[in-house]
């Protein structure tokens, strides 16, 4: 099935789904929010349809709903627990919520996502969820770049990256196996619900699951270390998160030797994907780019172990 294809007839089902209690004829048209090998998503009315990645399997998506449906004030519940299949392709329907605005930096909720992620660390993790599957994206961004260019910004990356112990990198299991993690956290990951002031939730289910909580914290901490992310926004995230009770880092202290694999591991993903997406377009890197191979390139000179946070 083709890209045009499942897009045309997810535009159909979201448009049934939004109106399958209505009689008129539908005002409304469709916007397409995401159209990406992993992932298409169309908005029509307060409804939200998303075709999942091609090898997303029941068996993993299902009790994912099933979380997000049982935990409406953290996550965003789904209109339906269990997905439909669309040629091949998992579907699932969601209520429309109001996405972070990123032109408005200022206004960034980093105390609401902290919260959020505190309440789901600390939220016991319901029985058959799979593992949170940030370290196999990881990994996956690293055999994409390695499939796609050899040019010389790789080679750092590829010396970070085997500086990261074997359960960053998806060799093998993490050790904690107990804490609900998100698996996947950043400013685009919140909406408020309902649309356009309710209150914050998480969304995005694919890669919740059990694992190490410092994950969920890892990306800004990384933005952090690079110099992307400002001090202050920094302390409010951290602080939110410590007030909020959250398990990933200690309540006071230094937070930096719990986060500095995650943050690094998130650092190399990262890059990664820069430079992969930059080989493909057949361009530069930008400015924002080259600092995360910059902080890679510093991360390669001392294993996890021997460093603090990588570029404080």
């Amino acid at each position: 099935m083709t890209t045009h294809s499942l897009l045309t007839e997810l535009t159909l089902r979201v448009r049934t789904e939004a109106h399958s209690h209505e009689q008129s004829a539908c005002p409304c048209g469709a916007t397409t929010l995401a159209d990406r090998p992993d992932a298409t998503v169309v908005r029509h009315a307060d409804t939200v349809a998303k075709a999942h990645a091609p090898d997303m399997a029941p068996a993993d998506l299902t009790p994912r709903l099933a979380t997000a449906a049982h935990l409406p004030g953290i996550l965003l519940p789904p209109l339906r627990r269990t997905p439909v299949d669309l040629h091949g392709r998992l579907v699932t329907f969601w209520p429309y919520g109001e996405p972070v605005d990123p032109e408005n930096a200022d206004a960034a909720p980093w105390e609401a996502a902290a919260t959020l992620l505190a309440r789901l660390h600390r939220t016991p993790a319901p029985p058959g969820l799979p593992p949170m599957r940030g370290p196999v994206k990881a990994a996956l961004a690293l055999a994409r770049l390695l499939a796609t260019t050899r040019q010389r910004h790789a080679v750092p990356v590829l010396r970070a990256w085997r500086t990261l112990p074997a359960w960053a990198r998806a060799e093998t299991p993490m050790a904690d196996t107990t804490t609900l993690c998100h698996g996947d956290l950043h400013l685009g990951q919140l909406v408020r619900h309902p649309a356009p002031d309710g209150p914050w939730h998480l969304i995005d289910v694919d890669d919740l699951g059990v694992g190490e909580p410092a994950w969920d914290l890892a990306r800004p901490a990384a933005w952090y270390a690079c110099g992307l992310l400002s001090p202050d926004d920094w302390s409010r995230f951290l602080g939110a998160y410590r007030a909020a009770g959250g398990p990933a880092v200690p309540a006071d202290g230094d937070p930096w030797p719990v986060l500095d694999v995650a943050a690094r591991a998130l650092t190399v993903q990262t890059a990664a994907r820069a430079i992969t997406k930059a080989a493909e377009a057949d361009r530069v890197l930008d400015e924002v780019e080259q600092a995360v191979v910059d902080a890679c390139d510093r991360m390669g000179s001392a294993p996890p172990q021997l460093a603090g946070g990588f570029a404080k």
